[in-house]
């Protein structure tokens, strides 16, 4: 009995370790915010100069770098958030056209903006160059962008590979030449159809951008860099990543489907 209180004690006294370190982490970030206002940074920002490489391609560093910023970015984004919606409260109590509502309007607008700079502060904070940060942050999102697009075209491919099969079948069954005739030259149309689409797929990623999705992948999905983007906005925790998971989902039975119909 003893033994069990004690675990619950030492639980209970970790737990409420975390939260107190989570609180002062975000009561420091508020102080920050305030001290350092978002022309402060653009400032600081400025200063940074950085070449990017010619071939585009990402390395494991640079992939740490974007990792380690995305986590102090959301934890500045969330504070951010949080002071933009009590001002917003504030001036609506207050009054749109009071002197106290329209500074607190101000202020909203001055935690929105601190909400979409919370990466480039983050980066800022965590020693990094800020152009190199954003040239890295730019590629990641560009081959998030790209694994998206080809989910997209994998669905619509093999929507269109059922459609064929459908239309082959009914060629094959056909009595007459005149039906033949006119599936014939629907099926050119598909087959048409069908190869400009794989070629387009095969065109629009770059050799850079392939490999970039190859770096990410030992470190994240593709697909989680732009859930970890709309994470920022979402209003429960794991939304955006909900919302990218059945997106997944909702291509993968697309494409299953089609393929059940061939």
């Amino acid at each position: 009995m003893r033994r069990t209180l004690s675990a619950v004690l030492m639980l209970s006294m970790a737990l409420a370790g975390c939260k107190a370190k989570e609180a002062l982490d975000k009561a420091k970030i508020s102080q920050d915010l305030d001290k350092h206002g978002t022309m402060d940074l653009m400032k600081d920002v400025s200063k940074d100069k950085y070449d990017a490489p010619a071939d585009g391609k990402l390395t494991d560093g640079q992939m740490q770098m974007y990792l380690k910023v995305r986590e102090h970015e959301k934890a500045i984004a969330q504070v951010a958030k949080k002071e933009a919606e009590a001002h917003a409260d504030a001036a609506k109590k207050a009054g749109d056209k009071s002197i106290a509502g329209m500074i607190e309007g101000f202020k909203t607008m001055g935690s929105a903006a601190d909400m979409l700079t919370a990466d480039i502060r983050a980066a800022k904070e965590l020693g990094y160059n800020t152009q190199e940060y954003l040239w890295v942050k730019s590629q990641v999102m560009a081959a998030s962008s790209a694994a998206m697009m080809s989910k997209l075209s994998e669905a619509t491919n093999a929507s269109v590979d059922g459609a064929y099969a459908q239309m082959k079948k009914s060629y094959d069954e056909a009595k007459d030449d005149q039906s033949k005739k006119m599936y014939k030259e629907m099926l050119d149309n598909y087959e048409k159809q069908r190869a400009e689409m794989k070629k387009d797929s095969a065109a629009n990623v770059s050799p850079a951008v392939a490999y970039n999705q190859q770096l990410i992948a030992k470190y994240d999905g593709a697909l989680n860099a732009i859930a970890t983007e709309m994470s920022k906005w979402e209003e429960k925790p794991g939304d955006a990543k909900k919302s990218m998971d059945e997106f997944q989902q909702g291509v993968d039975k697309a494409v299953a489907d089609a393929k059940k119909s061939q």
